[in-house]
């Protein structure tokens, strides 16, 4: 059913829309931990795709220490600026206006990636999993906390773009999301929690974050 979603510059539209008006917003964004079961160590480089209000990129610089690097990357300009914000005192952060795929950072430059709540977005996940191939070093890790889906969702809810930019419209069910992840050619994969499904948009979904390595 790939032909039946909408065009990525309207995807793009629609979730940067969203999240322009959630910038300045309170509560979390996420759906997982993924920093914390990621276990960044000092002198480390780590990854957030998706990295929103940098709530997660502070708290990785803090980790990672001087020596180390919190990198954020994030398609919505008005979350990087409040990224900027909330990050201004922390030197060893970068912020990157980029979409997930093609990430604008170098081939094998991170020690680990994460992201919370973010792939969803992209039309093409098996296209995010190679960059966060590309972009770890040997032996480096990922853990992700995503929205998928109970079952194939409608075509309906796939031709939605409002849908998609709600977390809920690009879920893909568990053995397409896991068959993505492997086609990228990374390894070790664990499933570190499941949520139990739920309810929304009308579709049945769930959260679900992994963790797994580049060989």
């Amino acid at each position: 059913m790939s032909d039946a979603i909408p065009t990525p510059a309207d995807l793009t539209a629609a979730v940067t829309a969203r999240y322009a008006t959630l910038a300045s917003a309170c509560g979390s964004l996420s759906c997982g931990a993924a920093l914390e079961l990621a276990e960044p160590a000092l002198g480390e480089t780590v990854v957030d795709l998706g990295c929103g209000r940098g709530r997660d990129v502070l708290r990785a610089a803090e980790r990672v220490g001087p020596a180390g690097l919190a990198v954020g990357v994030d398609v919505s300009e008005e979350m990087l600026a409040e990224a900027a914000r909330r990050t201004a005192c922390a030197a060893n952060v970068r912020l990157v206006h980029s979409p997930m795929a093609p990430l604008a950072l170098p081939d094998r430059s991170a020690d680990a990636v994460v992201s919370n709540c973010a792939i969803n977005h992209a039309p093409d996940k098996a296209a995010v999993f190679r960059e966060i191939h590309r972009v770890l070093r040997a032996g480096g890790r990922f853990v992700v906390s995503d929205v998928i889906a109970e079952r194939e969702l409608p075509e309906s809810v796939r031709r939605d773009p409002a849908a998609w930019a709600a977390c809920y419209g690009g879920a893909i069910p568990e053995a397409d999301y896991l068959a993505a992840v492997r086609g990228a050619g990374l390894d070790g994969l664990t499933v570190l929690h499941r949520s139990a499904p739920y309810d929304k948009g009308g579709v049945r979904v769930l959260s679900l974050t992994l963790r797994g390595v580049r060989p």
